[in-house]
């Protein structure tokens, strides 16, 4: 299927289109999900996030892609490899936002190795980032468990509001994404 971006043991991450409207909204307007972002999505900005990673697709191929259980055929999440410019400084950031539903089921951790060997073997990228609000303990945690470790941070203006984040870099040489 064309619409494939890559799999892993239990994942298909598939490009999203405005039929995933539902998937995504269940997503982006959870206050328990965006707890971190410190807003919830409306309906037109689900259009819009799908609309900007419709556009990732075409310019880079990347973007944040559904997680899709295997097994089940549900939208567990979405899991993000894409690039990003951070200070005048462009990196490759992996992302995840799960539904509620499936946290502490191991899906962030799967889908970020997954786009981590994406990143390192078929990209021959050197070196991935993780963008995390410092407070954001359970994003923290998939990013260490990858291997990645924190090199920086950095201030983010988000709807006017300016957001500590931390850098966390996995460097190719120090990953073991599958262990």
């Amino acid at each position: 299927m064309d619409n494939i971006f890559t799999e892993s043991s239990r994942l298909i991450f598939r490009r999203m289109s405005e039929a995933d409207f539902s998937d995504l909204a269940e997503m982006l307007k959870n206050p328990n999900v965006m707890y971190a972002w410190e807003y919830v999505f409306d309906d037109v900005d689900v259009l819009s996030w799908i609309k900007k990673n419709r556009e990732y697709y075409k310019k880079y191929g990347l973007g944040y892609f559904l997680a899709v259980d295997k097994s089940s055929l549900q939208v567990v999440g979405q899991i993000a490899l894409m690039p990003d410019i951070i200070e005048g400084i462009e990196y490759y950031e992996i992302g995840y936002i799960l539904k509620e539903k499936f946290w502490h089921k191991g899906y962030a951790l799967e889908g970020a190795k997954a786009m981590i060997n994406y990143a390192f073997n078929n990209l021959k990228l050197k070196s991935v980032i993780f963008e995390i609000r410092p407070e954001n303990i359970r994003s923290r945690k998939v990013a260490e468990k990858c291997g990645a470790f924190v090199t920086g941070e950095f201030v983010k203006n988000v709807r006017g509001k300016n957001m500590k984040h931390l850098i966390y870099t996995l460097n190719k040489s120090y990953s073991n994404p599958s262990g």
